[in-house]
């Protein structure tokens, strides 16, 4: 299943949760309405919240309950079914407590940046100031000259996670999609702590869309590109990954509380721009696509502000 965080065009329409199949946008909420109040399921059924926020906050549970109303729609009437072209997408997990970032987890990346390998997973973190959606510009402040994009494996926790044992990481993730850990270089290499380089205003762009374990049970073996312009820059395979999923949330969970709906970005394989002879930075106008298998496209536009 692939979940949105969807708002529909036009004045004051609110974000509301949906799936997405073959072009279409599902409204989860209005659809399971619509069969309730044609008898065509139990009364006391659970209810899919409408607002992604309240979706979010029982991820996993509200995730299973989806999963078995989607096999019930048949029939979709346009009380709850979009045209892709009738709606904006938007983060998929929209106000995450926390937004933690994997630092160095690639060896060709952490080659290519003359660190050495780490040890133990690097964590840094985002604020939401940085997130924006899938169809949203990333902004290139007049901050820093040395912007660079960084395609990710992005996980989705679904349900809090404390002192998780390896074994079970993967039972607590509400599902992946693609980030771009949007980078200010300048600003980054400037002190020994990185969070002034990662987390401007409107620089992260997380989506399109939240694809479910049901549908992507293994992240471990994921082609993961990233263009600019349409050159390829980076290509990779999760399957590269210094410390993998599982290893990541159980390392993270047994410091920090993960909640629901919180974000771990995995980190970056080689191929950045800022590691090139010249350097290839992101310049206003530029074009970001990033690819991964089974998930899809997220593509950005880079603009000045």
């Amino acid at each position: 299943m692939k979940l949105v965080n969807y708002q529909l065009k036009h004045p004051y329409a609110q974000n509301r949760i949906g799936v997405i199949e073959e072009n279409k946008i599902i409204d989860l909420h209005a659809a399971q309405q619509e069969l309730l109040e044609q008898n065509k399921i139990a009364a006391d059924s659970h209810i899919i919240p409408a607002d992604p926020h309240t979706f979010y906050e029982q991820a996993n549970v509200h995730i299973k309950h989806a999963e078995a109303l989607l096999e019930q729609i048949t029939n979709h009437s346009t009380v709850h079914v979009f045209d892709r072209d009738e709606v904006v997408l938007k983060t998929p997990s929209p106000t995450p407590s926390k937004i933690i970032c994997i630092g160095t987890n690639y060896a060709d990346h952490v080659k290519e940046m003359g660190s050495e390998l780490p040890e133990y997973p690097v964590l840094f973190s985002k604020f939401n100031n940085a997130l924006i959606g899938p169809e949203a510009d990333i902004h290139k402040s007049e901050a820093t000259d040395k912007l660079d994009y960084e395609v990710e494996l992005t996980v989705v926790i679904g349900e809090k996670a404390s002192k998780v044992a390896r074994e079970e990481a993967l039972e607590y993730v509400a599902g992946y999609t693609i980030g771009n850990d949007i980078s200010a270089r300048d600003l980054q290499k400037r002190t020994p702590q990185w969070l002034q380089g990662k987390s401007l205003d409107h620089t992260t762009p997380i989506g399109p869309w939240l694809v479910t374990p049901s549908e992507l049970a293994d992240p471990s073996n994921l082609a993961v590109k990233s263009y600019v312009n349409g050159e390829l820059r980076q290509s990779s395979n999760t399957e590269h990954l210094i410390f993998d999923i599982s290893d990541l949330i159980s390392f993270i969970s047994n410091l920090i509380t993960l909640d629901p709906g919180d974000i771990i970005l995995t980190g970056t394989p080689d191929g950045v721009g800022f590691a090139m002879n010249p350097p290839k930075l992101l310049q206003s106008g530029d074009i970001v696509t990033l690819e991964i298998d089974k998930i899809g496209t997220l593509e950005n536009k880079v603009i000045a502000k």
